[in-house]
């Protein structure tokens, strides 16, 4: 970004996020500097630049958030609406290189470039980059991708780093045999917390929402909804807690036998089981 005078002798600009400025007179002039000079500290163009700074971040966290979202539901994209979002940076690095599926659902590539066109072009699993356009694309839950070790090999020889966790994102598949009227899992129940405070804030920091005694997060899966909760505690307990069973809902609330449970949906709402019970007290010691 272009470089603005601040005070007497000193320019000033957004580098990496950060407001840095530099000498505008003299022998230094050009020169960045290591710090911020006082002088410039309250100064209100450093203020605008603070807040400008403040309110990328943001855009940024808010593009990675609604991408993941259309990854997590396999949602379709409108290809047009990429092909408008793309210059902003925010929204290119959050979607570059994202695995993506046209027309064909057995073609599958990654996302390089979006022109004004409405035109994509990604580079496909044999290392050609080539051109769709198709009405819409979806991001795919990688659950659903056939042969993902083979996608996850193929990514790592094109170097490819992903903003949005996709596909190297943990997986659970669901068990050929569960149960016919089973409702909930148990692998990660019982993880001891401090309180029930630490368990919520655990779930929160991760992005999951809690409600009640639980922690949930909404999926949408083979076109419906479905809502994976874990039992976390009543809230405003005081004391040691545990991790509960997981189970899932639909739209109206229904519990849904696991044999109902769709694929992404069990496979997001085991990760945030697992992701949870991973914060555990672990005792240590020869009686632990």
């Amino acid at each position: 970004m272009a470089w603005l005078a601040a005070g007497e002798g000193y320019e000033i600009a957004l580098v990496e996020g950060r407001v840095a400025a530099r000498s505008a007179t003299g022998r230094t002039a050009g020169r960045q500097l290591k710090t911020l000079p006082k002088a410039l500290k309250d100064h209100p163009e450093v203020d605008r630049l603070r807040r400008l700074a403040e309110w990328l971040d943001r855009h940024a966290a808010a593009c990675v958030a609604q991408v993941d979202g259309w990854m997590v539901s396999s949602l379709p994209v409108p290809t047009e609406l990429l092909a408008r979002v793309w210059p902003d940076e925010a929204w290119q690095s959050a979607l570059r290189d994202l695995a993506v599926v046209g027309d064909d659902p057995d073609e599958v590539g990654f996302l390089r470039d979006a022109t004004a066109s409405g035109e994509l072009k990604v580079v496909n699993l044999d290392g050609e980059t080539v051109r769709l356009s198709p009405r819409t694309v979806t991001l795919p839950h990688p659950v659903l991708l056939p042969d993902l070790d083979d996608v996850r090999e193929f990514a790592a020889e094109l170097g490819i780093v992903q903003q949005v966790e996709q596909i190297h994102r943990a997986t659970w598949r669901k068990p050929a045999e569960v149960g016919a009227t089973a409702t909930e899992v148990r692998d990660y129940a019982g993880g001891v917390f401090p309180t029930r405070f630490s368990l919520a804030a655990r779930a929160t920091g991760l992005g999951y929402r809690v409600s009640g005694g639980y922690a949930t997060c909404k999926v949408r899966d083979s076109g419906s909804a479905a809502e994976a909760a874990v039992w976390i505690g009543e809230p405003y307990y005081e004391d040691e807690t545990t991790t509960g069973a997981l189970s899932w809902h639909d739209e109206n609330g229904r519990a849904l036998r696991l044999a109902e449970v769709g694929p992404v949906a069990w496979s997001e709402g085991m990760r945030m089981a697992a992701a949870l019970y991973a914060g555990r007290k672990i005792e240590e010691g020869k009686d632990a």
